[in-house]
């Protein structure tokens, strides 16, 4: 399934369930909520988003705690958590994605290239946050990528309840 087919059935899937959603990205930089409103359609679903691209943006947009930001930097699973939580929150959506990683090419704070955290946030996720760690390869582009990829694909899990192996 290609990138703009998996994000034509996350918008499906949230318009059969009367939902919103929303966005905060770091290392994808806008290409998630791109890539979303590039179905047609999506303005019923798709409430907003949020580029935190600096670190403390994360805080003042995203509403990222200070603390979280000092202690576990902003390449964190706490970090990707709290982000997806507040672009949910600020949007006034139903769920919340979020992206933060390093695409390169050099490695960040102590981060390899390619080590990446997304988040799903909403109410049907037990515990609220659903988050993965991401070990990508290849250029800058292709982490963004399938960054992108492998968020739109945990969000369609957990409207769906199945696992999405065939986007991974």
């Amino acid at each position: 399934m290609s990138l703009p087919q998996l994000a034509a059935e996350v918008v499906t899937a949230l318009r059969a369930r009367r939902e919103t959603l929303a966005t905060a990205e770091s290392l994808t930089g806008g290409l998630l909520g791109a890539t979303i409103t590039g179905v047609p359609g999506a303005s019923v679903v798709y409430r907003g988003g949020l580029i935190a691209y600096a670190t403390e943006l994360k805080a003042t947009l995203a509403g990222v705690s200070a603390d979280t930001l000092a202690e576990d930097g902003p390449v964190a699973e706490s970090t990707a958590a709290q982000l997806a939580s507040g672009a949910a929150g600020a949007c006034g959506a139903d769920w919340g994605l979020a992206t933060t990683g390093v695409a390169g090419p050099d490695s960040q704070d102590g981060h390899p290239v390619g080590q990446v955290f997304i988040a799903v946030a909403g109410y049907p996720v037990a515990g609220g946050v659903r988050v993965r760690e991401l070990r990508l390869t290849g250029h800058r582009d292709a982490i963004r990528t399938q960054t992108v990829i492998a968020v739109l694909a945990l969000l369609l899990e957990s409207l769906t309840g199945s696992e999405g192996s065939e986007w991974s």
